[in-house]
C-alpha cells in the first residue's frame, strides 16, 4: 500500500453493519457486528495524522489513537493492540460502551465535512483481534513484592487499579459484595452494548495474573474496614455509586415503580441464568407492559432498550429537557428510536397514579428558561398543560448518589463532600486517613467507565508510591 493514511477523502466513513432493529430488539446479542480485517484497516487509514490529536486530548485515558490508527492501517496490528493497551486496561469495553460521539470521534479534526474516523470501532476490533491471536497474555511482573494491597470493588476502577499494581508486582486483592467480577459492567450495561462474556474473559485473564478476588464479602459487614487497614499496606476504595436518586411524588410507594439499576440488574441476572424472584413474578419484566423511563442519561437509554427487547406493549422515554440538551448519548437515543422507544421531551412527572399498583403517570409540559449555574437551561412549568400517560411499569433513572461510608465501613474520620462522595487529595489520591485512596465514581460521582479506569490507573501509581516512600 502505497498511501495507507489521509484517506478521508476518498474513503467514506463505515461503521461495522448494524442488525435490523426488527430482529435485533428481540434478543440481547450486540447490535453490531465485527469489523472484517479490510474493513478495520481501510476505516484507519482514514485518520489525518493530525498535528493536534484532538481525539487524544479529549480521550480521558490520553489514548495514543494516531498511532494506533497509522499501526492498523498498515496492518501492524499486533504493536496496534500493544499501543492501545498501553494506556487503557479494557479497550474492548471502552470500545464498545464509551460514548464516542461525545468523547473522541466527536472531537476528530475531519469530522467538519469528512465525518470522523471510527475510532471506536477500531479500538474494539484491535482487541478482539488479539484475544483471536492469542496476543493478549496474563500480567507476569518482573518483580515480585512482599507487600500488600487491598482494593474494596471490583468494578472497572478497582480492576484497573488492580492490574497496574500487579504490574508493579504487589499482591493483590480485590474485595466485592457482588458473586461476579466486574460491578457495573455485569450488573448495570445491558448484553446489547456489552456482551457479558467480554467483562469474563478480561476477569479471567486477571485472575490468572496473580489477581485474588473476594467475592460475596460486604466490607463493615462481613469483615470489618479496621481489619483492612491492619492487614494491607495500603487500601483503594472503588465501590462505585449505586443509590438511586429520587425525587419525591405523590404515588411514588404504588408497585412497579422501580429504580433504574434494580429493573437494569435483574434483566442482566436473568440473562446470566440467575433466578430472581421479582422478575419471574412480573414486576420486574416488561413483558406486555406500558413502560414510562423517566430521564434522559444513558442509564434511562439502557432502560428503554431493554424494556423494548422484554416485549413491552410500549416503551416512553420522559425527559425534562430536548434532545439537545439530554444528557446520554445522542447514538443511543438513535438506537432507541430505530427500536420502536417513542421520547417525549420538556416533559416532567407530577405524580404516580393508581390503585393497586401504577395505571398512569401525570405529566406537565416545561419550557427551557434562562441558564442555570451549570450553564444548561432549567426548566419552567406551563401552566395547564398536566395530561395523563398510560403506565404499567414505570422505571426512574434520575442518577445515582454514593452510598454513606462512613457509617457502613464505621470510619467517622473518612471526609466527604457536600454531595457525599469521597473527599480526597488530588494529587495523591489519599483520603483523610492515612494509607487509604479512594478512585472513580465514589469520588467523581456518576460518571463513565473509562473515567473509573483513569482514576483507578491515577490511583495505583499514588499508592505504589506511597508503599515504597514507607520503605525508605
Amino acid at each position: 500500500m502505497t498511501n495507507n493514511l489521509l484517506r478521508f477523502t476518498d474513503i467514506g466513513q463505515s461503521y461495522p453493519d448494524k442488525r435490523d432493529a426488527s430482529s435485533r430488539k428481540n434478543d440481547f446479542s450486540e447490535i453490531y457486528e465485527d469489523y472484517s480485517n479490510s474493513s478495520a484497516l481501510e476505516q484507519a487509514s482514514r485518520c489525518s495524522q493530525c498535528g493536534v490529536p484532538f481525539c487524544q486530548i479529549h480521550c480521558p485515558l490520553q489514548n495514543n489513537i494516531p498511532d494506533w490508527l497509522m499501526m492498523t492501517a498498515q496492518g501492524r496490528l499486533k504493536e496496534a493492540y500493544e499501543i492501545s493497551a498501553s494506556t487503557n486496561n479494557m479497550p474492548e469495553i471502552c470500545g464498545r460502551i464509551c460514548p464516542q460521539d461525545r468523547l473522541c470521534e466527536g472531537n476528530c479534526v475531519i469530522e467538519n465535512g469528512f465525518k470522523s474516523v471510527t475510532i471506536g470501532s477500531v479500538e474494539r476490533y484491535l482487541t478482539d483481534n488479539a484475544f483471536k491471536n492469542g496476543w493478549v497474555s496474563p500480567v507476569k511482573p518482573l518483580t515480585i513484592r512482599s507487600q500488600k494491597i487491598c482494593i474494596i470493588g471490583a468494578g472497572p476502577g478497582g480492576l484497573a487499579a488492580a492490574e497496574e499494581l500487579r504490574k508493579l508486582g504487589y499482591e493483590i486483592d480485590v474485595y466485592d459484595r457482588y458473586d461476579r467480577i466486574g460491578g457495573l459492567l455485569i450488573y448495570g450495561i445491558p448484553n446489547f452494548k456489552l456482551e457479558k462474556s467480554i467483562v469474563e474473559r478480561r476477569a479471567s485473564l486477571l485472575k490468572d495474573s496473580g489477581i485474588n478476588f473476594y467475592l460475596n464479602t460486604e466490607v463493615g459487614k462481613d469483615i470489618s474496614f479496621n481489619q483492612l487497614r491492619e492487614k494491607y499496606e495500603a487500601v483503594l476504595i472503588a465501590t462505585g455509586v449505586y443509590e438511586a436518586r429520587d425525587i419525591a411524588l405523590p404515588g411514588v410507594g404504588l408497585p412497579n415503580i422501580v429504580p433504574a439499576m434494580t429493573y437494569l440488574t435483574a434483566s442482566n441476572r436473568v440473562g446470566l441464568g440467575d433466578k430472581v424472584a421479582n422478575f419471574s413474578n412480573g414486576q420486574l419484566d416488561a413483558s406486555g407492559k406500558d413502560v414510562v423511563v423517566l430521564g434522559g442519561g444513558d442509564t434511562a437509554m439502557d432502560c428503554v432498550r431493554t424494556a423494548t427487547r422484554q416485549g413491552a406493549s410500549s416503551v416512553k422515554c420522559v425527559y425534562r429537557r430536548d434532545r439537545t440538551n439530554m444528557p446520554g448519548s445522542l447514538r443511543e437515543v438513535k438506537h432507541a428510536e430505530e427500536e420502536g422507544v417513542e421520547f417525549i421531551w420538556l416533559t416532567t412527572p407530577e405524580a404516580y397514579l393508581g390503585q393497586k399498583k401504577i395505571e398512569a403517570i401525570r405529566a406537565v409540559k416545561v419550557r427551557l428558561g434562562s441558564s442555570d449555574s451549570s450553564g444548561r437551561q432549567s426548566p419552567e412549568l406551563i401552566a395547564n398543560s398536566a395530561h395523563e400517560l398510560k403506565c404499567d411499569l414505570a422505571i426512574k433513572a434520575f442518577g445515582f448518589d454514593p452510598e454513606d461510608l462512613k457509617s457502613s465501613f464505621n470510619q467517622p474520620e473518612l471526609k466527604v463532600t457536600g454531595w457525599g462522595t469521597i473527599s480526597i487529595d488530588f494529587l495523591s489520591k489519599m483520603t483523610s486517613l492515612d494509607g487509604v485512596f479512594a478512585a472513580g465514581d465514589i469520588v467523581r460521582g456518576a460518571s463513565l467507565v473509562v473515567w473509573a479506569i483513569r482514576d483507578g490507573r491515577d490511583a495505583a501509581l499514588q499508592i505504589h508510591k506511597y508503599v515504597q516512600s514507607k520503605l525508605d
